[in-house]
């Protein structure tokens, strides 16, 4: 998903870095929210819960055995135009605008967006080194897919593919990478530039 810089010592030209998730966690491209009426002023607010499906979520109050991730940021918009989710996000759920006979508020829609998403209970896949998540951050690792490209993949190796990579800081710029590095990383916020040592 996230285009890379080049990498060190070789000459391919780009890194692709794909979030990958593990087979028991929600889809990595990024589940629909149905709106429902909700239980907050808006549909997956801040702080609000969902419940996991196959094919769709829906709002649940957070004390309820439904509840299984909370919403840590909402944003209108696509993720692609809008703000990247916080480091630990473990999914992202994309939410489709409605027009619902009956909606949280009464002003006859329910506005679209992504909500970032934290599940409640372990495991966490957003969590640095545990091979998922819709951003690559520092202790995360990746292991080659193609040429010239790179995915996640859990450090501890679980995810099925070995770790070559390990994303050990972020900085501003390329040359403040330490000299090891192997290849550098796109990554998303402030310190856009992933400094990934070989394994």
């Amino acid at each position: 998903m996230r285009v890379c810089g080049g990498v060190v010592g070789l000459a391919v030209a780009a890194v692709l870095v794909t979030a990958c998730r593990p087979s028991d966690g929600p889809p990595e491209t990024g589940p629909s929210a149905v709106p429902q009426p909700g239980y907050g002023a808006v549909f997956l607010g801040i702080d609000e819960c969902s419940s996991f499906g196959t094919t769709s979520f829906t709002e649940v109050p957070c004390a309820s055995e439904r509840a299984a991730a909370r919403v840590v940021a909402r944003h209108a918009g696509t993720e692609d135009d809008g703000p990247p989710c916080p480091a630990r996000t473990d999914f992202v759920l994309h939410i489709s605008e409605r027009r619902p006979a009956s909606d949280e508020d009464g002003d006859g829609r329910v506005p679209g967006g992504y909500a970032c998403m934290r599940s409640l209970q372990p495991p966490h896949p957003g969590d640095p080194g545990a091979g998922g998540g819709p951003r690559t951050i520092v202790g995360d690792c990746l292991h080659g897919s193609a040429e010239g490209q790179v995915r996640e993949t859990a450090c501890d190796g679980r995810g099925g593919r070995r770790p070559e990579y390990r994303v050990t800081e972020a900085v501003d710029h390329r040359a403040r990478c330490p000299e090891s590095t192997a290849l550098y990383v796109h990554l998303d916020g402030a310190l856009p530039v992933g400094c990934a040592l070989a394994l």
